[in-house]
């Protein structure tokens, strides 16, 4: 894979620092590191994942499914990846919810409720805000997300 552009590794700078500050404690954030999907033929390495803070038992393993609360990849080149195969990858998994931020187009795809190897739900926001379904207490901003409003930890 060619190395990431400017725009995608200061985007996912920012959105892991983000969750950090809104998470707290509560979800352990991991950037670019694999995950175990058994019904993949190999581990997928998403831009961010938000797992449960297992931290010794990953010496063991990756975060399975069960462990993961929700993926996120920034995209640009690799759209149509993240939105198809990816999509279908997380869902075929039963990852609850995956999220793919389109640096291009400035919008949050979000894919929910996944069932027969499919999600549900698939909802697009350019702004607005938006609370993960495993911490329904969190509401973050769509605009820090794609870059509309600056944020600085």
């Amino acid at each position: 894979m060619p190395p990431e552009g400017e725009p995608h590794a200061c985007r996912g700078d920012i959105t892991v620092e983000y969750l950090r500050e809104l998470l707290g404690q509560r979800a352990q954030i991991r950037e670019g590191k694999p995950i175990t999907i058994f019904n993949s033929a190999s581990e997928p390495e998403p831009d961010i994942a938000i797992v449960q803070r297992l931290f010794w038992e990953y010496d063991e393993h990756h975060p399975y499914p069960e462990n993961i609360f929700w993926l996120i990849e920034l995209s640009k080149t690799s759209l149509k990846k993240d939105l198809e195969l990816k999509s279908e990858i997380y869902a075929e998994a039963g990852i609850q919810e995956y999220w793919v931020i389109d640096l291009k187009a400035a919008k949050l795809i979000v894919f929910r409720d996944p069932m027969d190897g499919e999600y549900q739900s698939k909802q697009t926001y350019n702004t607005g805000s938006i609370s993960p379904l495993a911490f329904a207490d969190v509401v973050m901003s769509v605009d820090i997300l794609l870059g509309k409003n600056r944020w600085t930890p």
